[in-house]
């Protein structure tokens, strides 16, 4: 598959890998501490897990394939750890991937 494939799909998945961390935080986190439920914590926090393993695994075929500078990359992963950061780092991940088209 070719670099350009590859990043734009890093981009939706950074997208739903964000949208599960709010989930996690927002929904999953208070039902496990206000109504007592921890099964939402396991369910979601392991979908969220899953998600940010294959972000990473697919940061890096991205950085090998397209030559992403470093930076960049770290750039993507600090922003995955950071709630609303794949939000606020899209238009530029959207510029990254189109310039590799």
């Amino acid at each position: 598959m070719p670099a350009s494939p590859l990043a734009s799909l890093l981009r939706r998945l950074t997208l739903v890998e964000g949208v599960s961390f709010l989930l996690l935080l927002g929904v999953a986190m208070p039902l496990k501490y206000f109504a007592e439920l921890p099964i939402a914590v396991k369910i979601v926090g392991w979908a969220h897990g899953l998600l940010f393993v294959v972000v990473c695994a697919l940061l890096l075929q991205v950085m090998i394939k397209a030559q992403w500078p470093v930076l960049r990359c770290v750039l993507v992963l600090i922003s995955a750890l950071v709630p609303f950061g794949p939000f606020l780092l899209d238009s530029r991940l959207k510029a990254w991937v189109n310039e590799g088209k």
